[in-house]
């Protein structure tokens, strides 16, 4: 099985940008405990600060992953293309999003990307990707 994990604006910062919010360790650390407890998944990573660089990675692992799990950052809020870009590939999408987006400023709580993917996360911190994973798992046993 491959997952690819494609994340959007400035979480290349986490463990450095307001960690009350996101907490103290980076996507990097976070991402070799994912890869250590699911040895048997083929776990790719992306992140992009550039929205068209996140629609190509959709484009790209949307047709040859089993699943993609994606944190669009700011984007969830403002890109109808990247929202696009998941209606057009054949795996299916899970959104994660460490805060929770509901309880924060009244912008965050539209997103372009939920009606697009088979799931929404938010708020459960880094734990989200963590049940995201479990989700595609278990999807593929039933």
């Amino acid at each position: 099985m491959k997952i690819a994990i494609i994340n959007g604006p400035n979480l290349n910062l986490l463990g450095k940008r307001e960690p009350e919010v996101y907490g103290n360790v980076s996507f990097d650390i976070f991402f070799a405990q994912l890869q250590a407890k699911y040895p048997a998944i083929q776990l790719v990573h992306f992140q992009s600060n550039i929205e068209g660089e996140l629609i190509d990675a959709l484009q790209l692992y949307g047709f040859n992953s089993d699943g993609i799990i994606i944190n669009p950052g700011g984007y969830t809020h403002t890109s109808v293309a990247i929202g696009d870009a998941i209606a057009a590939i054949t795996v299916p999408v899970i959104e994660v999003h460490i805060s929770n987006i509901h309880a924060r400023e009244d912008f965050r709580k539209l997103s372009h990307i939920s009606a697009k993917a088979v799931g929404t996360i938010a708020g459960l911190g880094l734990k989200g990707y963590d049940l995201a994973i479990s989700w595609f798992l278990q999807d593929q046993l039933a």
